[in-house]
């Protein structure tokens, strides 16, 4: 079964480093070059950490004997600072995936059902599952909007909205999703899950996390692995109502996540400049980018995201191999888009070398 990012899509080789004869399995990231394996392929922030958190992190290696506890509870305290809501309305988790699982632990099997996009994250499907439920894929509609209306009709335990859509990068508008949850039975619980929430700037998009108060059937999970730069480090967090909370910690690890991870992601909270910065230098440099491509010819999904989706007009397995092969790793195929090509969106100088890669295999 298929239950990792790796599973999902070969990212390619990377270096190995060793520590005291033990092999790590990473390498420091080389210095760019014309020859430099260029890696587009995970919606990750080439940007890295926050200053701040890099600090924290070196901080915290000194406590990395004592267990998680108070550095958790310090972190929940600012997350819960951030979202004007108590700290019992806040669960942590080991990446937002983590969240993802809880949720499906929680409230799907038997007879309860998942509703989810097709495409769309696949982890939450995997999560299913294993919980034994049966899952409904939606197809997006024309505008790659998540089809609210057939979601409903699915008559679903659990529905998934990830939003600002991974793999597409396109958003559901707002008020849809107001005039959807108005009309949803509370019985129906709904994942609306955020992790790309800092990079959307449409009038159209807006966060549901202010809507918790008021919905006890809504959960909005969020990630430090985007924006917050620390995919490797694996944090990730929900808001909801106190009796959500309660019983997504009845499925949850004891001490799932460390105190490097938690103590970085507090770090980060505290510097606005990582989310400002970031969100600046993926405007700028996706702008130019969807221009170049423009210029070939080639029509890109609107992009609130990290990643763009581009139009290819033929299948785009064929497209992928051969970028690899020129030293740039882009995303995987998703089956309900093939002939869609996913690609990160890099420092410049990286989305240069895809660049030149493209033209020369479009």
């Amino acid at each position: 079964m298929l239950t990792t990012r790796r599973d999902f899509g070969r990212l390619g080789a990377l270096g190995f480093l060793s520590v005291g004869g033990v092999q790590t399995g990473f390498s420091q990231p080389a210095k760019a070059g014309p020859h430099t394996p260029v890696r587009l392929s995970a919606n990750e922030n080439p940007y890295g950490p926050s200053p701040l958190a890099l600090d924290a992190m070196r901080d915290a290696m000194k406590l990395a004997w004592r267990y998680p506890d108070e550095a958790a509870d310090a972190l929940v305290e600012s997350i819960a600072r951030l979202h004007s809501v108590s700290t019992d309305q806040v669960i942590l988790g080991d990446g937002s995936s983590e969240i993802l699982k809880l949720a499906a632990a929680a409230y799907l099997g038997g007879s309860r059902k998942l509703a989810m996009a097709d495409p769309t994250f696949e982890a939450i499907g995997f999560y299913a599952r294993a919980a034994g439920a049966e899952t409904v894929k939606v197809p997006l509609d024309s505008a790659y909007a998540h089809d609210l209306s057939k979601m409903v009709a699915a008559n679903a335990g659990l529905i998934y909205i990830c939003n600002p859509n991974n793999p597409t990068a396109s958003i559901t508008p707002k008020q849809r999703l107001r005039a959807f949850l108005d009309a949803l039975p509370q019985t129906t619980m709904v994942l609306m899950d955020e992790a790309y929430h800092h990079y959307a700037e449409s009038a159209d998009y807006e966060s549901t996390v202010p809507l918790v108060a008021i919905r006890p059937n809504l959960i909005v999970s969020r990630t430090f692995s985007k924006i917050y730069g620390m995919a490797g480090l694996r944090c990730g967090y929900a808001i909801a109502q106190r009796d959500v909370i309660r019983k997504l910690q009845q499925q949850a690890a004891w001490d799932s996540t460390n105190v490097i991870a938690l103590a970085a992601a507090r770090a980060s909270l505290a510097d606005p400049r990582q989310v400002t910065e970031g969100r600046r230098r993926n405007s700028e440099t996706k702008r130019d980018l969807v221009g170049s491509l423009n210029k070939l010819g080639y029509e890109v999904i609107p992009s609130e995201a990290n990643f763009i989706m581009i139009e290819m007009r033929r299948d785009v397995k064929p497209v992928i191999t051969t970028l690899r092969d020129r030293g740039v790793q882009v995303g995987r195929l998703f089956p309900a888009l093939p002939q869609h090509l996913r690609v990160t969106i890099g420092k410049p100088e990286q989305m240069q070398q895809f660049l030149e890669a493209f033209r020369a295999v479009a």
